[in-house]
């Protein structure tokens, strides 16, 4: 048991579940039941241009079929925009974020370093947009912000280390490998980063569990932790399920909708990836037996 244990799924309705994306809400059921804790589902929809309607009803219903009830009605990214305003805020009011008017063809030409295929922003901004339109807003990460920052971010580190529950001991250097990330988009719409950060924080999230895929994304969202005044959750990012070019299985690669007619047989395919055991009886039974031997797998002491 741990106390006050808060974990969450959190989707995009882009499209139904499939195999890869049932891994990751097999697993983070698991460890909020095996540790006595609450399970929520938030729906990221907050990239609506990429939102397929309906896809949030689909996506709780297959959901259920798997008996992976939420404790709690679900969140929608799309109805925070104000809490996010205010963390921008809060960030530009204490000079660890500012107004950009690079575009993505500025910033190659600028800084031809990629990270993933991503560019490295090289800060062009930080000290004025001189003379050009605000595009975006960004997150300052260098070593010494402006002198009116919060005091607690004056000496901080580019690099930033964390401990993940699968991977074990991590770290990444945002300067280098990230640069000043996106905190609202040159379409006006909240990046990933952002919302993230302050939906986990408002909803008391102390665990998150997710894919492999994800765990870049971590020192981004600590560092915004941090800037903000926020607790940091524990991290567990578990093994991907690929597809048949070794990439990632995704909707973009031609992942198959999850079939939800027949339930047992996706989470025993999940449960696989997983390194959990067959298991024989109904979907209660199966995944009580999962659960029961989840907190042995998945690093035992939190």
């Amino acid at each position: 048991m741990v106390p006050g244990y808060i974990g969450r799924f959190a989707p995009s309705p882009t499209g139904p579940l499939h195999a890869g994306s049932l891994v990751a809400a097999l697993a983070s059921w698991l460890d909020a039941r095996a540790h006595g804790g609450q399970w929520l589902v938030r729906i990221e929809d907050v990239d609506t241009p990429r939102c397929v309607p309906g896809a949030d009803a689909l996506i709780l219903q297959q959901l259920g079929a798997c008996g992976l009830v939420p404790d709690a009605p679900p969140r929608y990214q799309s109805q925070r925009g104000t809490l996010y305003q205010q963390a921008l805020d809060q960030l530009l009011a204490h000079g660890a974020a500012y107004p950009c008017g690079c575009s993505r063809k500025d910033i190659a030409q600028q800084q031809p370093r990629q990270r993933h295929g991503e560019l490295v922003y090289p800060g062009t901004c930080r000290h004025g947009l001189q003379g050009r339109p605000a595009r975006a807003w960004r997150f300052y990460i260098e070593k010494r912000p402006p002198a009116q920052t919060l005091p607690a971010l004056a000496a901080i580190n580019t690099i930033v280390h964390w401990h993940d529950r699968c991977l074990g001991p991590q770290q990444q250097d945002l300067a280098t490998e990230v640069g000043d990330f996106v905190l609202r988009r040159a379409d006006g719409l909240w990046a990933y980063q952002l919302a993230v950060v302050v939906d986990d924080a408002a909803q008391g999230i102390t665990h998150v569990v997710r894919g492999q895929d994800l765990a870049d994304n971590t020192p981004r969202q600590i560092r915004l932790q941090q800037a903000l005044g926020l607790p940091t959750p524990q991290y567990l990012h578990t093994p991907l399920v690929l597809g048949a070019n070794g990439e990632k299985l995704s909707k973009q690669n031609g992942a198959q909708a999850l079939d939800y007619s027949q339930p047992l047989r996706a989470l025993h395919n999940a449960a696989s990836v997983l390194g959990l055991p067959y298991c024989h009886g109904d979907i209660g039974l199966v995944l009580a037996s999962w659960a029961a031997c989840w907190r042995a797998l998945y690093n035992p002491v939190l």
